[in-house]
């Protein structure tokens, strides 16, 4: 035989998507948020993201140079954990806070455990427990400085403390109306205090349209994830069918920005289709009972690293068998 037939290991169905260009899909997709974030806080948001994203770039750089570790080509994946981190910061944090949480994301929660592909949780929202533990106060300070007129309401504001809308919605009584409290609209469009990147949900769905038209996610975890913390809320919040409560509490938060860019990340979560549903209702189920039940209004960065944890055993659970293998186990048994 002249012309001999080579068959290569599986998948056999390959694509020229890599590993580069997921993540600056990512990338396109978190820039309505970071435009919207620096638009309405100011340069000082624009500040924390760049010193957040070139602090991660540096780690990696870093550590690779002095781990010797082989040149490989450039995968992106630091310029997203840096963009992730920084949309997390609220705009009046110190700039050294995102250069030590940029270098415990990359060193600690990636690199230690091997790099991309093999860190146990998502390296962002890992570096944002660790500092919202560290640095409480600083990281849940929402002053807006130099304010926008949009925000606050009229120009000329040097400076503007408040709490977020969740935290309003929080401290009402169950009587009371949240349109009474907080203005969903501004809610969704993103005219709230908060971090720099969670406060509009528009801008995040534009975000998250875009990656799953670009077939980088699949619609599994976050529709599983916002649809099983609204049902959760609808059930045990005590407020009954509140749509303005239920639509605060999903548009509110980090929920959007946690259901399309971090409970969905690749290495983190699981792999098969039965396994992201559970994943996202667990997600959803967690949020929700932090939110109603714990001292703070939020939940997402704490639900989301713990459920990274359990991401080996619903895949486990979830795995289809191979063809074949059922047959051949009832078989030894009637042996």
């Amino acid at each position: 035989m002249k012309e001999l037939v080579n068959v290569s290991a599986s998948p056999h169905d390959r694509s020229g998507r890599t590993t580069a260009s997921l993540m600056l899909d990512v990338v396109i997709a978190l820039i309505p948020a970071s435009l919207f974030g620096v638009f309405q806080f100011g340069l000082k948001a624009l500040l924390v993201l760049v010193t957040s994203v070139v602090s991660a770039v540096l780690a990696e750089y870093l550590w690779n140079h002095f781990m010797k570790k082989p040149k490989a080509p450039y995968e992106c994946s630091a310029v997203v954990t840096g963009l992730l981190l920084g949309l997390n910061f609220p705009a009046s944090i110190p700039l050294w806070i995102p250069v030590v949480g940029s270098a415990f994301a990359i060193i600690v929660v990636k690199q230690m455990y091997g790099g991309l592909g093999r860190n146990f949780m998502n390296p962002a929202l890992g570096a944002r427990c660790f500092l919202v533990i560290c640095f409480a106060g600083r990281m849940t300070d929402f002053a807006v400085e130099k304010g926008n007129a949009v925000i606050n309401g009229f120009a000329g504001v040097d400076g503007l403390s408040r709490a977020t809308p969740l935290g309003i919605i929080k401290d009402l009584s169950a009587t009371t109306s949240v349109g009474s409290a907080v203005s969903v609209s501004d809610m969704f469009f993103g005219f709230t205090g908060g971090v720099i990147g969670e406060t509009s949900a528009l801008a995040i769905l534009i975000g998250g349209l875009y990656l799953v038209i670009r077939k980088v996610i699949s619609l599994r975890i976050p529709l599983a994830y916002i649809i099983s913390c609204g049902l959760f809320m609808l059930v045990f919040s005590g407020r009954g069918f509140d749509a303005e409560y239920l639509i605060a509490q999903l548009v509110g938060g980090g929920l959007m920005l946690g259901a399309w860019f971090m409970a969905t990340d690749y290495v983190t979560s699981p792999i098969t289709p039965w396994g992201q549903i559970i994943y996202g209702i667990l997600l959803g189920v967690l949020t929700g009972l932090i939110r109603l039940c714990s001292s703070g209004a939020e939940g997402v960065s704490f639900t989301i690293i713990f459920c990274n944890l359990l991401v080996p055993l619903i895949e486990k659970m979830t795995m289809p068998k191979a063809f074949g293998l059922e047959k051949k186990s009832k078989k030894k048994k009637e042996a």
